[in-house]
């Protein structure tokens, strides 16, 4: 809950001084569970806010009014926006987000097993990704490119190699791949999520000894 007052309080401060910081990590991770309830909820017509925690957060403290007495559409509308702006992530982004929650959920009973899958394949891809990119993560920040060519080859050989030496990797691998048929993702959408993550991550402030 708090994750909403820092960063809006923040990004409010910053615009009064006229400099605004690119959220954090966690802002991001936040702001895409705030869309896919928002499309749920649009989706599937459900009435009850509570049932969408980081949604209700996210439109109480932005004071969004419900649109056309449904919620979800204009929630979707403003957190998109926001992520583009902020992250720089292009619509076919959240397209792809809204064709999955469409196949996999057809009712509200869905929604547990498809947030449950979705956090599976997010750790076990993320997971995956810090075993295989180890000291590619010391690049410095400024060498984006450099990081975004490395993390899509990652990416790439996480979905069609097969010939991997290590056990433990060429199961989890697996595992990605059942996610990605059952969740319906392209590798493209997969290449753009990973990266903000891992872009977002070296901008984390070091814990302190």
């Amino acid at each position: 809950m708090s994750i909403f007052s820092k960063l809006f309080g923040k990004k409010n401060a910053e615009e009064a001084e006229g400099t605004v910081r690119v959220g954090g990590m966690e802002d991001f991770m936040t702001l895409i569970r705030v869309y896919y309830q928002a499309v749920m909820a649009a989706q599937l017509g459900i009435s009850n806010i509570n049932f969408l925690p980081d949604m209700a957060v996210f439109k109480r403290t932005l004071k969004i009014p419900t649109q056309n007495n449904k919620l979800g559409i204009a929630e979707k509308s403003r957190c998109k926006k926001m992520v583009m702006e902020i992250y720089g992530i292009n619509e076919s982004f959240f397209k792809e987000i809204d064709a999955s929650i469409k196949k996999n959920c057809k009712n509200v009973n869905d929604i547990k097993n498809y947030l449950f899958m979705f956090q599976g394949f997010s750790q076990d891809l993320m997971m995956l990704i810090g075993n295989l990119m180890q000291w590619k993560f010391r690049l410095p920040s400024m060498m984006t490119k450099l990081l975004r060519n490395m993390t899509e080859k990652t990416v790439h050989d996480i979905l069609t190699k097969t010939d991997w030496k290590d056990d433990g990797v060429r199961k989890t691998c697996a595992n990605i791949r059942q996610y990605q048929h059952a969740l319906g993702y392209s590798e493209d959408w997969i290449k753009e999520y990973v990266y903000n993550i891992v872009l977002l991550a070296k901008k984390e402030p070091k814990p302190k000894a």
